[in-house]
């Protein structure tokens, strides 16, 4: 059954409608919003969505001007790659991952045998995206989406979203006073969004619901599910460091390209270490992170499974040196 009242923390995250008009532009304002709140609601209810547990929710979901300044302003990339792993893979964060390893070895174990992803790498996905829970936003999710909506630069996607959303409060996984993530929308532990949430959240304790906020089990196995769905293979790696010499020829690098890491050596391409690279047949693609030498990975399938799941290329390398590095503990 849903709350009958939000939480202080989600209040908290979803502040009073805002918008900075005078006079009657301001009941204009407000008053467009209301209409595509009913919208909303009408094409909800259209999917299959209870209209009480819309009206619900709509009750805490409010216009939200932070998450419209974030949303255009976010950061550019500054950070060279070198830069970038030393920020995400840091010996704090590889220490904590194989704590996490070790306490959770026997429900990776399991989540193993089920998904075929090797556990070292639940862990590492789990780090980089949340520091292992840690850091998971504390927004109301239907507020952030229904503002972004809203907004228009990408309604359609959030539009969606938001009614995502509603169906997974409607379906019971989580009570609206625990949907919190980040300001785009990006939920629990995971940092699923409520598309994704929808395809591959999974149950896994079998307790009836999917719970990727508080449930280690699920959360766990989340992870691997949908990493698996995006092409895991759970007998390679991710591929390894390496360096190109100067004045390389880049025609033949990038993720479309492939060929035996014997030939990328016959190129010049060694390991981080100055040696031969690890491998011989084995395909491989040849990365360069910050767009020219001296800096390459060397990546295969699985490197590409984790891009899909988050189409940046330092984002997926960050996963790989944090598997690595947890591995060697």
């Amino acid at each position: 059954m849903l709350p009958l009242r939000m939480s202080r923390r989600a209040v908290l995250a979803a502040p009073l409608l805002s918008i900075p008009l005078g006079g009657g532009k301001a009941a204009a304002a407000e008053g467009e919003w209301n209409g595509f709140l009913a919208n909303v609601r009408r094409d909800a209810i259209s999917r299959g969505v209870r209209a009480s547990t819309v009206d619900l929710v709509f009750r805490y979901v409010e216009y939200l001007p932070k998450v419209i300044e974030l949303d255009r302003h976010q950061p550019e990339r500054t950070k060279t790659f070198a830069e970038f792993i030393a920020t995400a893979v840091t010996p704090q964060r590889e220490a904590d991952g194989r704590r996490a390893l070790q306490e959770n070895g026997a429900l990776l174990q399991r989540v193993e045998r089920t998904y075929h992803v090797q556990p070292r790498f639940i862990v590492a996905l789990w780090g980089i995206e949340t520091a292992f829970g840690k850091i998971t936003g504390n927004y109301f999710v239907p507020a952030s989406l229904a503002t972004l909506a809203y907004d228009g630069r990408r309604g359609s996607l959030f539009r969606d979203e938001l009614l995502n959303a509603l169906k997974i409060l409607d379906e019971g996984d989580i009570s609206p006073h625990d949907m919190l993530g980040s300001w785009a929308g990006a939920m629990g532990q995971c940092q699923f969004m409520p598309s994704t949430f929808l395809r591959y959240a999974v149950d896994f304790d079998h307790d009836g619901r999917r719970n990727i906020w508080t449930d280690r089990e699920d959360v766990l196995g989340s992870i691997a599910n949908y990493i698996s769905q995006l092409g895991w293979r759970g007998d390679q790696g991710w591929g390894q460091a390496a360096t190109v010499p100067a004045n390389f020829d880049t025609r033949y690098t990038g993720l479309d390209y492939r060929r035996p890491i014997s030939q990328w050596t016959q190129l010049g391409v060694r390991g981080s270490d100055g040696r031969p690279p690890i491998g011989h047949q084995e395909l491989a693609s040849l990365v360069l992170p910050d767009g020219a030498g001296p800096q390459a990975l060397l990546v295969n399938d699985n490197f590409r499974a984790i891009m899909r799941w988050n189409k940046s290329t330092f984002f997926a390398a960050s996963v790989g040196y944090l598997a690595d590095g947890i591995g060697r503990g």
